[in-house]
């Protein structure tokens, strides 16, 4: 019986998912650890998902506490355990975070479609051991504060948006990767006013990154995790709208969005002619006519 033979492992760089496991790392750890830039990856020479170098797994095996010390630098907590490391009652924790005083690093929804925001366990421990922060986590909140919570500010999603664009950013490769990284956080109209070319949008589609979060096209759950992807406020829309102008400038000069080749027109067949001793069908029949004439007289 014959045996399908195995690949031995690349010795240059692997998978995600066999660098998660060399690491000790459940999937969405790994994930949020690259996205944090705490693993390096490089992109596939042959243009699939990008991968990890060994040195990398190798750099990360050899530093003190592994595994849980890796593990910890990314687990990430909800409002409840936000609370308890802050010290504060969860209505104060909701507060600090909708005024963008605690940054979330990723979101999903429950089964009641309610965004439920996650922070770094590591970036909540800093924030409470700075000892200027103690006023915002004791005591009354200073009166601009909570005028701006009275006006309704939210900046959990935009702050999302901001970390979560760099992240794109940072795995683009060329300009055109960049520019659709943009594009991905502006509402389609947007981004039609900006490139009009019908044949540029369709290349920048290519690289418009996709959402976040897994639900079925079209449903509530969709519509929703593509309302907190997309900017909001003017300012945040602006600034996105510059640097796609710019960036796609760059992508133009570097090279051009691909086009269909123009269609050569088709030669003309050749004049259809009867055969000789054969009536030709678009020739009037002069005979005809002249005897039909004599009738007629």
């Amino acid at each position: 019986m014959s045996r399908t033979a195995i690949a031995p492992p690349d010795p240059v760089s692997c998978t995600p998912s066999r660098a998660a496991r060399e690491l000790d790392l459940k999937r969405a750890e790994f994930e949020l650890a690259a996205h944090l830039g705490r693993i390096r990856t490089v992109p596939d020479e042959a243009g699939g998902a990008r991968r990890v170098p060994r040195a990398e797994i190798d750099r990360l095996r050899a530093q003190p506490g592994f595994p849980d010390s890796l593990r910890e630098s990314v687990r990430t907590v909800g409002t409840a355990e936000g609370a308890t490391l802050l010290d504060v009652p969860p209505t104060r924790f909701t507060r600090l975070a909708r005024l963008g005083l605690v940054v979330p690093v990723r979101f999903y929804l429950n089964r009641y479609r309610a965004v439920v925001w996650l922070y770094l366990a590591e970036e909540l421990r800093q924030f409470a051991a700075d000892r200027t922060n103690g006023f915002l986590l004791t005591g009354r909140t200073p009166e601009v504060l909570r005028s701006q919570l009275a006006a309704g500010v939210d900046l959990r999603p935009r702050n999302w948006r901001g970390r979560h664009l760099g992240f794109l950013l940072r795995q683009a490769e060329e300009p055109w990767q960049h520019a659709g990284v943009l594009a991905g956080f502006l509402d389609p109209l947007q981004v039609a006013e900006i490139v009009k070319d019908p044949y540029e949008r369709s290349h920048l589609n290519r690289f418009r990154p996709g959402p976040p979060a897994h639900c079925a096209p079209g449903t509530p759950a969709a519509h929703l995790v593509e309302k907190i992807m997309t900017a909001a406020d003017p300012d945040e829309i602006g600034w996105l709208r510059s640097d796609l102008q710019r960036t796609l400038d760059e992508a133009r000069a570097d090279q051009p969005a691909p086009r269909p080749s123009p269609k050569r027109a088709l030669p003309r067949p050749p004049e259809q002619r009867s055969a000789p001793g054969e009536p030709d069908p678009d020739r009037p029949a002069r005979g005809l006519l002249s005897r039909l004439r004599r009738r007629s007289a």
